[in-house]
């Protein structure tokens, strides 16, 4: 006993090893801080030197015992993610012992090589870097969210296998980033006088299928691995939506995205499913209001990254996923939101869920005076929306299916389930600013996409009071309409559209149907007929044009316009059932049931015009036997 008393005490008595910046703290800073504490860095101050560090070092010491830093808000047991910036208790402990012991620099020789950054690109040198414009933010007041538009140059599609964001000012907290195919978002851009906009995302502008894109400090993006990089299309607009926070002075930024491509062929894609409630409606001074949903997935899905997004009442997340024999999986918590320290979260070993697997998400939020980030003080009422005054609650997972057509069948039924919850966003805004045209135009697509024509049609109507000029509001009204079965009405609004714009293609073409369908074939041939001489690229109308040409025996004026609607686009089913009828038409029977069969291949989801190609088949066959 005595023995053992001595050995304790002689341990007690050994010299410690004095804790120093070179040889124990740099490594660590190393490691876990300076992706953003660096010279060029997302952060307001370096720790890459022991003149940096040491100046800060009890600060360092606190809010690394507290584990404010390194910002990382999943809670540890919830879901095993790579690239945590955790550091553990031992880390912890040894920058505590670095500052109670002095800041003790030591050695020089212990102190390791800094990482090395590629001109500050961390995934290496671009194949593309796109430039934002010039922007400069105010010193002082609120949070600033600014949309910037800004045009890809490719000349033809290229396979983007990776991109980093680099944000050029401390003042840029996050990204995201949108990829906009029509002009719609770059219009936005232009009506207003300074660079980018500030407002809503227009649907038009989304992530590429399967992927979400942005950036917060300390996250870059890994690339793609072999076989999953995505499609940028020629004429595309990136659409980045920056988070700006005012600094006391102001800020001069020009923020760059590096684009990464391959050669190599898309041969997997990823699906993103979006949980999340729309309809959000917080009474001021609620402490703990729940926005909860749920999804069941009908397929296999592997799940490989999750991403949660709310604003400033949000106080804890949760997301799982309860499998069809019971047993629970955890996506990710969070138990103390911060709308400051948003991420996506990878996960180490991407997992499967096997189909009937039910996804849960929960939100909590805070709209009281207790709660220290409550923007609003008194409170006030809060509902869903963009601005950061808003709120929302989405929960995004990005998974893999075992098979194209599972992953086909999956984005189908989560596309419809996003888009019912986006109707109800849609009606939020409008409420708030029932003249916004652009809102008004995604209410309405969503609405026809979902099978709800009428509802289509009241927004649209309201557009066409808003802008009574614009030949696209008659038209569209005019689709919605037709599409209700309201043809009469339909007519009078393309007629509309026609007398604003007596070049306008796709509305000579829609009218030439509704005329075809009274009977009146040689108004509807001469609706079709201005629809190609004023849309040369308008396959459908080709078609059209085509068919009422079989119909009266001018052969060969119809196989020329069919053959031009399939250049445009070669798995036109009807254009082939057109082009076979002309052709049985003719006698020429051997071509018609190779078109015809053409026709089936490309028919699928049609049962109807199978029906009649096999119909035509059989013909052509009985003929060939005569």
């Amino acid at each position: 006993m005595a023995a053992s008393a001595f050995s304790v005490l002689l341990q007690l008595l050994a010299p410690i090893e004095r804790v120093t910046f070179t040889r124990d703290v740099a490594p660590i800073l190393h490691a876990r801080c300076v992706s953003c504490h660096r010279p060029d860095g997302a952060a307001p101050f370096s720790l890459l030197t022991y003149d940096d560090a040491s100046r800060r070092a009890a600060l360092i010491a606190t809010v690394t015992k507290q584990r404010y830093m390194p910002p990382w808000k999943p809670e540890p047991g919830y879901g095993d993610f790579t690239g945590a910036r955790v550091l553990t208790d031992r880390e912890i402990d040894v920058i505590d012992r670095w500052v109670r012991a002095g800041v003790v620099e030591g050695d020089a020789a212990d102190l390791p090589d800094p990482p090395r950054w590629n001109g500050g690109w961390q995934l290496g040198t671009p194949d593309l870097i796109v430039t934002l414009p010039e922007y400069t933010l105010r010193a002082g007041g609120a949070d600033v969210f600014r949309n910037f538009v800004v045009a890809v140059p490719v000349a033809f599609a290229r396979r983007v296998r990776g991109v980093e964001f680099r944000p050029g000012s401390r003042a840029v907290h996050h990204a995201n980033i949108r990829i906009d195919r029509t002009p719609a978002s770059r219009q936005l851009d232009e009506n207003d006088p300074a660079p980018g906009y500030e407002g809503v995302i227009l649907r038009s502008a989304d992530y590429p299928d399967g992927y979400f894109l942005g950036w917060t400090p300390g996250q870059v993006a890994p690339l793609a691995p072999a076989g999953l990089a995505w499609t940028l299309e020629p004429g595309s607009d990136l659409v980045v939506q920056l988070h700006l926070r005012p600094s006391g002075k102001p800020e001069h930024m020009q923020p760059a995205i590096g684009l990464y491509f391959t050669d190599e062929a898309q041969t997997r894609s990823p699906a993103i499913l979006r949980l999340g409630r729309q309809g959000i409606d917080i009474a001021p001074g609620v402490s703990e209001y729940r926005i909860t949903d749920s999804y069941v997935v009908p397929v296999d899905v592997q799940v490989h990254a999750v991403q949660p997004h709310a604003h400033y009442r949000a106080r804890e997340v949760r997301a799982w996923a309860t499998l069809p024999d019971g047993t629970r999986q955890w996506l990710l918590r969070i138990a103390t939101w911060d709308f400051n320290w948003q991420d996506q979260y990878r996960y180490s070993a991407p997992f499967w869920l096997p189909a009937g697997t039910k996804i849960d998400t929960e939100f909590v939020f805070d709209n009281s005076d207790m709660n220290p980030r409550n923007p609003d003080h008194p409170p006030v009422r809060v509902s869903w929306g963009w601005r950061s005054s808003d709120e929302m609650a989405d929960v995004w997972v990005q998974v893999m299916t075992r098979t194209d057509a599972d992953r086909v069948r999956l984005t189908r039924e989560v596309r419809r389930k996003m888009a019912a919850e986006d109707a109800i966003g849609c009606e939020v805004l409008i409420a708030r600013e029932p003249n916004h045209v652009d809102l008004r135009n995604d209410a309405a697509l969503l609405y026809m996409e979902l099978g709800q024509p009428d509802r289509a049609v009241m927004h649209f109507r309201a557009v066409t009071r808003l802008r009574p000029q614009s030949a696209v509001a008659r038209y569209n009204a005019g689709v919605a309409l037709e599409a209700s079965g309201r043809s009469a009405d339909a007519a009078r609004e393309y007629e509309a559209a026609l007398g604003l714009d007596s070049a306008y293609s796709l509305a000579h073409n829609n009218l030439g149907n509704l005329r075809l369908a009274e009977g009146r074939i040689a108004d509807a041939r001469q609706h079709y007929q201005r629809a190609v001489e004023t849309g040369s690229d308008n396959a459908e109308a080709h078609n059209n044009l085509g068919g009422v040409l079989v119909s009266l025996g001018q052969i060969d004026d119809a196989v020329r316009q069919l053959e031009i609607a399939l250049r445009l686009r070669p798995a036109y089913a009807e254009a082939h059932f057109n082009l076979a009828r002309a052709y049985a038409t003719a006698g020429r029977f051997d071509e018609a049931i190779g078109e015809a069969n053409e026709a089936e291949r490309s028919a699928d989801g049609k049962p109807q015009l199978v029906e009649q190609i096999r119909q035509l088949i059989e013909l052509c066959r009985r003929r060939l036997r005569i």
